[in-house]
Formats: structure tokens, C-alpha cells, sequence
């Protein structure tokens, strides 16, 4: 295993114009939060090469990116591995340190295998980063700062850390503008981007109060409201198409580009903890995120134009990445639709 004092020369010893690749499988939000160390590598050495593995349906995150030298997709777990050791990097960064992607670390022939230290098989990794709290000796540290991490153990120097950023691609705009121009937002029109859904039903604000959100968007600031339902969340969906009627337009599906260039032209984005909320703040949108069931100091919006309304939860943080629910101040149903309207009224005035 490498010592911290070899890994710290690792990036600084990299030959001019070697490749890097960094494994991020999944999901939305994590993907579009990788930006920042993608950008952090690539500005202090613009010669380095940047390749990302990840899933085909959330790959459209990196697209336009002028960091990153070449997106791979993760396909069949064989294929993928092969297509790794064809291509012998010379270091790898596990980012994501699930099981799928510790088995394509392994076989991949990488020199240099980067994970963090106590992870699921471990073993397959030759440099094994001290996990958040002890590398940086506080706790809970941002998700963004956790995977720097990875980075500064090999010799990237601390700094700033860079904002999440998008390339919204202008046809994925022009796609997302007919299909809320279809439901009668026309070009030019104001509109906030509202997001009922959430991956746990305990994180979800309710419907309803989305609803009384976007008739006083309408009445107060004459901005009309685009509710994004995944087409995976079939019961969101249905309680929207309820809720909203003749209030809110609520578009066909979007995959991850579309939607993209959908928030990329929003005057507003409301919704819960999801990957859309760091979408709206990657792009710089005024961003309100409700949060219950996730530490907003683990996962929250980075943006100086975003804001947090929470239900106050206390959180033990066993791992970098990793939280622990352990008592719930309130629940997220007694959020109240005037405290997500002050949230908005602030994020908007900045």
C-alpha cells in the first residue's frame, strides 16, 4: 500500500498530458457535485487528461464540460472492466466506493488505485484516504469537500474550492422550451421550476404546499410554475396532475439534458433534496431546497443565490459520505408555505 507521504507526489509526478480517471457511477445530484473536483484538478494542471466513468442516464452532466478529456460509460460489468485495462491508466479515483465500482477498480491494471480507507473491498485499492472526519479533523464535512479529498491526499494543493458547474447544450434549451411552449409558456415567459419528488417519501414536502407555492409565484411576481415529475415516480406524478390542475404546467418526462436546459432558463427553483436542486444551483438559479430526512451541511446547495429550509434534524455522520438520522426536530409536513415563501423572497433579491 503507499504510504501518504508517496501519494502525495502522485498527481504532482504525472507526466505531461497523462490521463486521470475519476468513477462516478451515480446518481443525479452526485454527479453534477463532482464538477468541483473535475475543475480544481483540471485548473491547477490544465495538461492532464480527464476521464469520467459513469452511467449512460446521467452522463449529459459532463457534456460540454471543458474540464474532461472524455466521458466512459459504464455498460456490463465485463465489458466496462475490459474496457479499463485497455485503456491502463495510470491512476484511478474511486469516487463512488459502491461494490460495482470497487470491482471495476480492481481488474482495471490501474498503477495508482485511489479509494477510501475502510470502504467495501478495500483491498482492491493500493492508496486508501483517511475517510472526512479524520482528514480534515471536523465533522460533517460537505460531500464536495469529502471528495476533494481524494485529490489533496494525492497532491493536489488545498484552496478554494470551485463551484458545481453546467453547459446547458442549445438544443437540449430549444427541446425543453417546446415542451412547456406546448403547455403554454411561451418563450421570453417567466418561470420557476417546482420539484415534489424525492427518492424517500420522508423527504418529500407536500404537494399541496408546492401548489400554494406556485399560486402566489403567479399572483405575487407574475412567474409561472413548471412542475418536474421523474417518470419513476408514478405517485408524485398523479398527486401533481391533482393537485396543480390549471395552476402549473407539467411537462412530459425530460431526460437529464432536456431538464438541464430547462432549469437553465428558470427564474426559480423550489423543490426538495434532489439531483434537479443541484442542477438549479450548479447553473446559478435562486434555489430554495427543503430539507428533513438529509444533512444540508452534507448535501446542501453551494451557491451563494441558493438557501435551506430545514426541519432541523440532528445527524451523526459515521463516515464521509455517509448520514445518520437521530432525532427529527419536526416534521417536514410542518414546514410552513410562509417560510418557503420568505426563502424565495430572499434568493430572488440576491
Amino acid at each position: 500500500m503507499t504510504s501518504a507521504h508517496a501519494a502525495s507526489a502522485l498527481l504532482p509526478d504525472l507526466p505531461h498530458g497523462a490521463e486521470v480517471l475519476l468513477i462516478r457511477l451515480r446518481s443525479l445530484g452526485d454527479l453534477v457535485l463532482e464538477t468541483s473536483a473535475i475543475r480544481a484538478l483540471k485548473t491547477w494542471r490544465p495538461d492532464l487528461r480527464i476521464c469520467v466513468l459513469a452511467e449512460e442516464r446521467f452522463a449529459a452532466v459532463f457534456e460540454g464540460n471543458p474540464a474532461i478529456r472524455e466521458v466512459l460509460i459504464s455498460r456490463g460489468l465485463t465489458e466496462t472492466a475490459l474496457e479499463l485495462r485497455r485503456r491502463n491508466f495510470p491512476i484511478l479515483f474511486n469516487q463512488h466506493g459502491g461494490p460495482r465500482s470497487a470491482m471495476l477498480t480492481g481488474p482495471s491494471g490501474a498503477a495508482q488505485r485511489v479509494g477510501w480507507a475502510g470502504y467495501q473491498y478495500s483491498f482492491l485499492y493500493n492508496v486508501h484516504v483517511p475517510d472526512a472526519a479524520e482528514f480534515y479533523r471536523s465533522e460533517p464535512v460537505h460531500t464536495v469537500e469529502h471528495r476533494i479529498s481524494q485529490l489533496y491526499f494525492c497532491g493536489l494543493p488545498r484552496g478554494p474550492i470551485p463551484p458545481t458547474e453546467l453547459f446547458p447544450q442549445a438544443d437540449a434549451i430549444a427541446s425543453a422550451a417546446a415542451k412547456i411552449d406546448a403547455k403554454g409558456i411561451s418563450a421570453g415567459s417567466r418561470y420557476a421550476v417546482l420539484q415534489p419528488g424525492a427518492r424517500l417519501p420522508g423527504m418529500r414536502w407536500p404537494v399541496e404546499k408546492f401548489t400554494a407555492v406556485g399560486r402566489w409565484l403567479r399572483e405575487a411576481h407574475g412567474i409561472s410554475s413548471v412542475v418536474n415529475v421523474s417518470e419513476r415516480d408514478e405517485a408524485v406524478a398523479a398527486e401533481s396532475a391533482r393537485e396543480f390542475k390549471d395552476g402549473a404546467v407539467i411537462p412530459s418526462a425530460m431526460d437529464v439534458r432536456e431538464l438541464i436546459g430547462l432549469i437553465s432558463g428558470a427564474s426559480l427553483f423550489v423543490g426538495n433534496d434532489s439531483g434537479p436542486a443541484h442542477i438549479a444551483s450548479a447553473l446559478g438559479v435562486p434555489t430554495v431546497v427543503i430539507f428533513s430526512e438529509t444533512d444540508p451541511a452534507q448535501w446542501g446547495p453551494r451557491s451563494a443565490r441558493s438557501q435551506v429550509v430545514s426541519t432541523g434534524a440532528q445527524f451523526a455522520h459515521p463516515r464521509g459520505d455517509k448520514t445518520v438520522l437521530i432525532a427529527q426536530a419536526r416534521s417536514i409536513e410542518s414546514i410552513e408555505v410562509d417560510e418557503v415563501h420568505d426563502a424565495c423572497e430572499e434568493v430572488m433579491r440576491r
